[in-house]
């Protein structure tokens, strides 16, 4: 994206206004867990679903899926979700779901399950309009917009899959690399891209040029407020994280165990001062 930035390095460079200072309850370790997961919850959940901001007086009083909630990103969703006035579904492996349930979810689903749709919307008393998909890949697209209901609704996505149903709105199809994704980005106003947070213009993947979006930038800034504000007062936890060894060279195994399938319920993490 940008040659000054980037991950698995000593430095990295940081927009101070989109960052959040750590209370003194959160150790390095944990807030490494955080990444940019709360720009994306922030963007998927209330940019481009709409649900009212934890703290402005409004109440949603609706059911939302969280599918995936055993990821970092989701286990924020849920915990956002429930401030917002959510009864939160969600699905994960069920050795996870002590842990979503732990997080505020009403009841977890087994993605595994092939009535896992049906069951939600069975759940759900067929009133689920909203979706916030964390994976986005293989069968979440289908088992998201299945459990939707009959009356249609609406799913976020955080990468570009498709679905069969016409009545259930794709709300963020935005990070293939093409003239479409350019024109999602520029044309509609709930379209989200993590990148355009920063208020600046950039090179997509391509050598393609998306604009600035300064009201992402101004969104961004008031959401990251409202999490360091939620994660002193300990209203918000941050994902499990297993710290692993080698430094920047543990970091090879890790994405190894990602590839591997091997990760769930937790957040790697590495220190760089252990890298030889």
């Amino acid at each position: 994206m940008e040659k000054e930035d980037g991950c698995f390095a000593q430095y990295a460079v940081a927009k101070g206004d989109v960052q959040c200072k750590l209370p003194d309850n959160i150790s390095d370790e944990d807030a490494s867990t955080l990444g940019v997961g709360v720009t994306t919850v922030g963007q998927g959940l209330y940019q481009s679903l709409g649900l009212p901001l934890p703290g402005s007086g409004q109440k949603a009083d609706y059911p939302l899926l969280v599918y995936g909630g055993s990821t970092a990103t989701g286990s924020l969703a849920i915990q956002f979700a429930v401030l917002s006035g959510c009864k939160v579904v969600t699905t994960c492996s069920p050795r996870n779901f002590p842990f979503v349930k732990a997080l505020g979810a009403a009841e977890a689903f087994d993605y595994n399950d092939p009535d896992c749709a049906k069951k939600i919307r069975e759940f759900t008393g067929d009133k689920l309009t909203k979706v916030f998909d964390c994976i986005s890949e293989g069968e979440s697209p289908k088992i998201s917009s299945e459990a939707i209901s009959s009356k249609g609704g609406e799913v976020s996505y955080l990468l570009n899959p498709k679905h069969d149903r016409t009545d259930v709105e794709n709300k963020v199809s935005v990070l293939s690399p093409d003239q479409v994704c350019l024109h999602v980005l520029t044309h509609l106003p709930q379209a989200t891209l993590g990148y355009t947070i920063t208020g600046e213009a950039f090179k997509f993947f391509g050598g393609m040029d998306v604009p600035a979006k300064p009201q992402d930038f101004e969104f961004g800034k008031s959401f990251w407020e409202l999490a360091t504000k939620l994660l002193a007062s300990q209203q918000l936890t941050v994902h499990p994280a297993k710290v692993g060894s080698g430094g920047l060279q543990g970091v090879l195994k890790g994405l190894d165990e990602l590839r591997e399938g091997k990760v769930s319920g937790v957040k790697l993490v590495y220190k760089i001062d252990e890298t030889a």
